[in-house]
């Protein structure tokens, strides 16, 4: 895994801070990460990846304290699944509360989080605060896997941090526990079974049948 010197750091953090994208590693593939309490630096990151405005974008933290701060109506099982699964590949689905921007989830009453498993994504998003970090792709094309080759396909020069050896590929788990019953949306990494071992307080929609 590499790792990044403090002067990297520090320069990285500072695009954020000035309304800037970074191109950052996680455990499945590159992300396209802005400061999400922006709304200039996040309709950038829609204008880079000609992504449509009403596709919601997740809200990459650092801690589960953040989760809270930007949801409501949290089941009482979030820190047992905070402290076995996250960060790593898992994308939970909460209510989203008054604090969540609208640039961020589309006007949605439910929004994102995303601890990405890489040391270096993890110390930016900790100083810089919630970041949003869709794939590194123009919409409609593969998931960045390769640093150079992502950089190459966006019309203007992006800075990030490359760790190509970092990227299996695969896909995070999306789990939604915004309603009655929890549901996978998309199947990635984390399988329900493995949920339930961990977290058995978690209910699925029961099978129809």
């Amino acid at each position: 895994m590499c790792q990044s010197s403090e002067q990297e750091l520090s320069r990285l953090v500072e695009i954020i801070g000035k309304g800037g994208s970074l191109i950052l590693p996680t455990e499945t593939v590159y992300g396209l990460f802005a400061d999400a309490l922006s709304e200039d630096a996040v309709r950038h990151v829609y204008k880079l990846k000609q992504r449509p405005v009403d596709k919601a974008m997740n809200l990459n933290v650092a801690t589960i304290d953040a989760i809270y701060a930007f949801s409501k109506e949290q089941p009482d099982f979030l820190p047992q699944l905070f402290d076995h699964f996250l960060p790593g590949p898992l994308t939970i689905i909460l209510k989203a509360n008054e604090h969540v921007p609208v640039w961020v989830n589309s006007g949605l009453d439910t929004v994102g989080f995303r601890l990405p498993n890489h040391p270096v994504t993890r110390e930016i998003i900790k100083r810089t605060g919630p970041l949003i970090g869709p794939s590194a792709n123009v919409s409609g094309a593969s998931s960045g896997k390769v640093y150079e080759e992502i950089k190459s396909q966006f019309e203007e020069q992006l800075f990030g941090f490359a760790d190509d050896e970092a990227i299996t590929g695969q896909d995070s788990t999306i789990l939604d526990l915004s309603g009655e019953y929890a549901k996978i949306l998309r199947q990635g990494l984390i399988t329900e079974a493995e949920l339930k071992a961990k977290v058995p307080q978690i209910l699925f929609e029961p099978l129809v049948g």
